[in-house]
């Protein structure tokens, strides 16, 4: 068939449509492409570690719906409980037993949790938990670190301001100021500043509130010094050190990120929990949690409010269930986390080969890497970043059939559907945009 008369792109077709009926295109921002240009890919499928678009064009995919779909897509336990779920019915606005099944098994992994509530969304999730925070301290300030993402609820939409230990100003339009005035935001992975805040203002400080591995500034672990210091300071000056763990909750161990800090930091443990992604399985499905004498403090029980008409929807909660099963079996993290370091690993040689400056880090199934000589360790070493071969990299990605984050921020997943193949055609693409970008 002659270029003259091959059908058009359904891509760029389905974005007009979109544009004009959505803001952007997208309902979410990241999925615009405005950070590395170019017209977005509506994907019509999914099915193990691969995605095809409205075109039929097939990618291994390295997104995982951004994160929880770490048994790839449409795992056959998963699909099953699902479709059994759905013939029961799609919500009730009443208990479930699925519910208690869901809770149970998420604490039994997540020993700092006692309790905890299901809701629909990381957001709610983390907003909850804040609350949760100032309500069971009776405190209005809360800490949060620049470059760490807790969802769009107003409080947190704050940029650093302009001194140390200041407060933050909106980075949204629709925050009024004094919204975000006893929001602190602070450099990640600084323990001075940590410190300094307390000695300001602990006494008024509710919570921190932390990405343990922040996976919205592409991959920056918190250190062991700076969590540990985190951690001291909450039960020196009676605040709550809230771990955001929606993103590495079941993705990077089965106990999430904080059993990865216990095991380093004798007696370790967060006080209250944000769980989101993989507990859904990709329905929309989070929760957060703690101690019972602090989530007593939620109504029915005590004065913190929080409701939800779709908490603990039965289909979401049967997927999320199906999920945490599979992820339990003997080995199942062995297995991911040696997918996910080949990748990284393999990333870093064939970059090493062109002369490009790279570096990468990986945790279970979650990954980042930057076009850097050194791993960063807050926003600003992030920004350093040369976005121009982000972007060449993407496009040269997304050319061959490798889809992975559009943006230069984001983390990336692996899943246990993730072949050998599937690397090996990841790094075989990726020497040869290296050596292009050289």
């Amino acid at each position: 068939m002659s270029s003259s008369t091959q059908p058009a792109s359904l891509n760029p077709t389905l974005f007009e449509r979109a544009k004009r009926v959505i803001p952007g295109g997208v309902n979410s921002p990241v999925r615009a492409f405005r950070a590395v240009g170019g017209t977005p890919r509506f994907i019509a499928r999914a099915q193990g570690a691969y995605m095809w678009d409205a075109d039929g064009k097939k990618y291994i995919d390295y997104i995982g719906s951004w994160g929880p779909m770490i048994l790839g897509h449409g795992h056959p336990a998963v699909l099953e409980a699902v479709q059994k779920a759905a013939t029961e019915g799609f919500s009730f606005g009443a208990p479930t037993e699925r519910e208690v099944e869901l809770a149970e098994e998420i604490l039994k992994h997540v020993p700092s949790m006692e309790m905890l509530r299901l809701v629909s969304s990381g957001t709610e999730a983390g907003m909850s938990a804040i609350r949760l925070a100032r309500g069971a301290t009776n405190r209005p300030k809360i800490i949060k670190f620049e470059g760490c993402y807790h969802g769009h609820a107003d409080s947190l939409l704050v940029k650093a301001g302009s001194g140390l230990a200041t407060f933050g100003h909106p980075t949204s339009a629709g925050v009024p100021p004094e919204v975000v005035q006893h929001t602190l935001v602070l450099e990640y992975n600084n323990v001075q500043q940590i410190e300094e805040a307390f000695a300001l203002h602990g006494k008024d400080v509710a919570c921190i509130i932390i990405e343990p591995i922040a996976g919205n500034m592409n991959f920056v672990r918190a250190s062991l010094p700076f969590m540990r210091r985190c951690r001291e300071l909450c039960t020196q000056h009676g605040a709550l050190l809230i771990l955001d763990e929606v993103m590495t909750g079941f993705r990077v161990a089965l106990g999430s990120a904080q059993s990865l800090y216990a095991k380093a930091i004798p007696g370790f443990k967060p006080d209250l929990t944000v769980l989101g992604k993989v507990i859904g399985g990709g329905m929309p499905l989070a929760a957060f949690g703690g101690p019972r004498a602090i989530m007593e403090q939620m109504a029915p029980l005590g004065p913190v409010y929080q409701a939800g008409t779709l908490s603990g929807n039965p289909i979401a909660t049967a997927c999320g269930l199906a999920t945490l099963k599979e992820i339990a079996k003997p080995g199942f993290y062995e297995s991911l986390a040696k997918k996910t370091r080949s990748l990284v690993d393999g990333l870093q040689t064939a970059a090493n080969g062109a002369g490009v400056p790279f570096v990468g880090d990986s945790e279970g199934g979650m990954f980042g890497f930057f076009l850097l000589p050194q791993l960063p360790q807050n926003y600003t070493q992030v920004m350093k970043t040369e976005g121009a071969k982000f972007n060449a990299l993407f496009h040269g990605l997304l050319d061959r059939g490798v889809y992975i984050a559009p943006a230069l921020y984001e983390a990336g997943f692996v899943s246990a559907a993730h072949s050998e193949a599937d690397i090996d055609a990841t790094l075989e693409a990726s020497t040869d945009i290296f050596k292009l970008m050289r």
